[in-house]
């Protein structure tokens, strides 16, 4: 009666929120008899009815993780399998009909009907990711059993395999529906989804470049390397995908501080992704990509100068990336070794944008939004100092070196024109930041080595970090009110893009 009380609560706009949480209470302290036939055909009207879209998607997530709940606790194998196939199903339709190859003109020429149409399917792809979501939960508890994982993937990949090659996903809802949709599927179905790797990269990235401000494709692309691209087998299929997004118009006109503005979402999508080909893509996908990340780094030493908060800050981040798997890899083989190395390449890259680096670094520090970056300059400051003071004392000298910051920080500052410092600063900002990056620096590699390690996450905990912390906080401060310039490539980059 309960469930039946819910169910009609639903369907009404006024208290469909409240009875949605009702249900999800319900199927988790109920199980004992959620599972009887009449209850279960309760449930399954419930989730059928969701295809009118009367409710608001999170109500329809909020249901259908309730549901699957239920049903994942069913102790009938057989039952249980049966059971999730028809509600997965049940949103099935709702995508079936878009991509309907015989209704697709019928359905285009009448806007309002192809409007509801795709407002129709992008619920129940939600639906679908819902359910996909709360299952990966259930199969790390074990409730879940590989078969059952094999029927619903035999039923969600094929359709989901039609909708991403169709005309449909230049609408920005339904693709990002359909991405949001497939890492759900792709965090509880891994194994399965391992051998397509190649054919929804390819399509990935092939539906990135026919609609270019669609960052969802960039988004489901880094939660596919994230979860198999450690493997070599697959090193070729994700070299040639990160040639793909950067062939696209809209990354390589990420040259200037202004178009980082204009695109925060397209740049955390393209951070993300580049930063997941680093850590988890083998050295040959490294050392065979060495160009386009070498350009993926100055454009986001390009990018940390924008007015805009978030895109600066995911772009220090992944500068940040950078230098977290540089010192790694020297930590771990102080002997410099080969250029085939994915060390070596990393090392490479930041010995040739230093420059442009600490140039970008200086100017986000300008401005009234400069306060907002301080903790992750700071932080990415002492990498790149202990990276340099770390090399100096190795065979990696000949790549890196502690006069190389220094080069580095003199070139910087001595180009800063008169608006940007006062009278006499300049002199004084080489010795001071030499002496707390230096200091920073021994705080980091001390926290990196021997029992250290296990005590401290590495930066910003020491002294010499605290106060490396407080005396860009203070430059920050002291310019709060200079005018902010627009960045480009031109002078940051001058050498590696002329």
């Amino acid at each position: 009666m309960d469930s039946l009380f819910c169910a009609s609560g639903i369907s009404k706009s006024i208290s469909s929120n409240s009875c949605s949480v009702a249900l999800r209470k319900l199927c988790e302290d109920a199980s004992s008899f959620i599972h009887e036939p009449p209850i279960l055909d309760i449930l399954f009207w419930i989730s059928e009815g969701m295809g009118e879209g009367n409710l608001r998607i999170e109500d329809e997530e909020e249901i259908i993780s309730a549901i699957t709940h239920a049903l994942c606790s069913i102790l009938d194998k057989e039952l249980r399998k049966t059971s999730l196939a028809r509600l997965l199903c049940s949103s099935y339709s709702a995508v079936e009909k878009i991509i309907d190859i015989d209704r697709d003109e019928l359905l285009r020429q009448n806007s309002s009907a192809y409007a509801q149409a795709l407002n129709i399917a992008v619920r129940g792809l939600h639906r679908m990711g819902a359910l996909f979501s709360h299952l990966a939960m259930s199969i790390t508890s074990g409730l879940i059993d590989d078969d059952t994982i094999s029927v619903l993937f035999g039923i969600f990949w094929p359709l989901l395999e039609k909708l991403t090659q169709s005309s449909h996903m230049e609408n920005t809802s339904l693709s990002t529906a359909a991405c949001r949709s497939l890492s759900s599927a792709i965090h509880s179905c891994g194994q399965h989804f391992q051998i397509l790797l190649p054919k929804i990269l390819e399509c990935l990235s092939m539906n990135f470049l026919l609609y270019q401000r669609h960052d969802c494709f960039l988004r489901t692309a880094a939660n596919m390397i994230e979860e198999f691209g450690h493997k070599e087998e697959y090193s070729v299929v994700c070299v040639r995908t990160i040639e793909t997004f950067s062939s696209a118009a809209s990354l390589s006109n990420l040259n200037s501080s202004y178009t980082c503005d204009q695109e925060p979402d397209l740049i955390e999508a393209y951070a993300n992704f580049t930063s997941a080909f680093i850590r988890c893509c083998p050295k040959e996908a490294i050392v065979a990509s060495r160009s386009l990340l070498e350009l993926s780094f100055q454009k986001a030493a390009i990018c940390s100068t924008a007015m805009h908060q978030g895109a600066a800050l995911v772009a220090i981040s992944y500068m940040s990336c950078f230098f977290d798997a540089s010192l790694t890899d020297v930590l771990e083989s102080p002997e410099c070794p080969s250029d085939e190395s994915r060390g070596a390449v990393l090392v490479q890259i930041l010995a040739r944008c230093g420059e442009g680096l600490m140039f970008n670094v200086f100017y986000a520090l300008l401005g009234v939004s400069a306060l907002s970056r301080v903790h992750k300059s700071a932080t990415m400051l002492q990498k790149l100092a202990a990276l340099c003071s770390l090399c100096e004392r190795t065979m990696w000298k000949g790549i890196l070196c502690w006069d190389s910051l220094c080069g580095w920080l003199q070139t910087t500052v001595s180009s800063l024109s008169s608006e940007y410092l006062r009278q006499g600063e300049a002199e004084l900002i080489i010795p001071l930041w030499l002496k707390v990056l230096q200091d920073a620096a021994s705080d980091y590699l001390h926290s990196r080595t021997g029992d250290n390690c296990r005590n401290h996450p590495g930066y910003m905990q020491g002294k010499g970090g605290r106060t490396l912390k407080r005396v860009i906080r203070d430059f920050a401060e002291s310019h709060r009110n200079v005018p902010t310039p627009y960045i480009d490539s031109r002078w940051s980059c001058r050498q590696q893009l002329s």
